[in-house]
């Protein structure tokens, strides 16, 4: 292939007449204005890509378009003075993958404000392991230990536990000492769950309250929410005193069918998690903890790598549901 041409997944088509996917080559010409490009070693593939790969117009406006919220990998050329060619780097979030073209694709030009120099500690394939869920999850577990709630006070509560983001909460909070509860859909995968540290496992009916009831017993004393809707409500429900809801995700609804109850009689927090416009700063702070102390040793066991060519397919699987952990795109030059 000519040094001046990639191959990337790009989606085609419109509401009406449908869309396609199919690996394109392409030339480097055709991506956006950028301070670095970058030649991407590993993506992954996260619940919003496939969102964007199947033409959700909340989360991608116009096609063409690559989808991919992630990259990571080496610089190839910059215009920034804090990158220099050769450096490794992480670009997650931004408008990555939403409505500029992103990772899924052996190149990517993006402004230098989006981009992160991987930390010492962790290599690009482990980086992608972890990936916008990983680091969405991680910053879930932050938010809980930063307003107070320790592993004496209680069990916490892991929704969607067997998708990218629950995967990675409930082995970060095994790893800081918590007793987890998972729940799932997925009869097939109480074993995963087991190994990765989960001491109580929930299906969606038991994780779920009966319409029209204000507050539950009281059983969490932290959350970490992926799915919304009824589940997402009865966590809360459920939540101790002065405990904290975190609240990542919307697989399952949009929707919060909940009164006022849980927080003005039980002090209850409720933390909105995002990952795409989360500053700088703080994205080095938690990649420098996921690098350091809380760098995880069963990334294999909750990780899957792929092909470009296996994206599409694997895109389906995902909005079935019949995926587990992270799935990671092998993008480099070599293979």
């Amino acid at each position: 292939m000519s040094k001046n041409k990639y191959r990337a997944l790009v989606v085609r088509g419109d509401s009406e007449q449908g869309f396609t996917r199919a690996v394109e080559e392409l030339f480097l010409t055709d991506l956006p204005p950028g301070d670095v490009l970058i030649r991407v070693h590993f993506s992954s593939l996260n619940y919003k890509d496939a969102l964007s790969a199947t033409g959700n117009r909340g989360v991608t406006r116009k096609y063409p378009h690559t989808p991919g919220v992630d990259a990571a990998g080496v610089v190839e050329d910059s215009n920034a003075h804090q990158f220099n060619v050769g450096e490794e780097v992480i670009c997650m979030g931004f408008d990555l993958g939403m409505n500029t073209d992103g990772g899924f694709a052996e190149f990517v030009r993006v402004p230098a404000e989006w981009v992160l120099r991987k930390p010492d500690g962790i290599t690009l394939y482990e980086t992608m392991q972890l990936g916008t869920a990983g680091f969405t999850a991680a910053q879930c577990v932050d938010r809980l230990l930063e307003l107070g709630v320790t592993p004496d006070k209680g069990h916490i509560l892991v929704t969607g536990a067997t998708g990218g983001v629950g995967s990675i909460a409930v082995a970060l909070l095994s790893k800081a000492g918590f007793e987890i509860a998972g729940v799932t859909g997925k009869e097939s995968e109480h074993v995963f769950l087991q190994q990765l540290g989960c001491t109580t496992i929930l299906n969606r009916k038991q994780a779920t309250a009966r319409p029209g009831v204000a507050l539950l017993r009281e059983r969490w004393t932290g959350v970490v929410d992926t799915v919304g809707g009824e589940i997402l409500a009865s966590a809360i429900k459920a939540t101790r005193y002065d405990g904290v809801v975190t609240c990542c995700g919307n697989a399952a609804s949009g929707d919060l069918p909940l009164t006022v109850y849980p927080f003005i009689l039980r002090g209850v927090s409720l933390v909105g998690i995002d990952s795409a416009s989360c500053p700088i700063a703080r994205r080095e702070a938690i990649w420098q903890r996921l690098s350091g102390p809380w760098k995880l040793d069963m990334l294999e066991e909750v990780s899957t790598c792929i092909t470009l060519e296996q994206v599409s397919p694997m895109i389906d699987e995902m909005l079935q549901a019949r995926t587990r952990g992270r799935i990671v795109i092998d993008l480099r030059p070599d293979k």
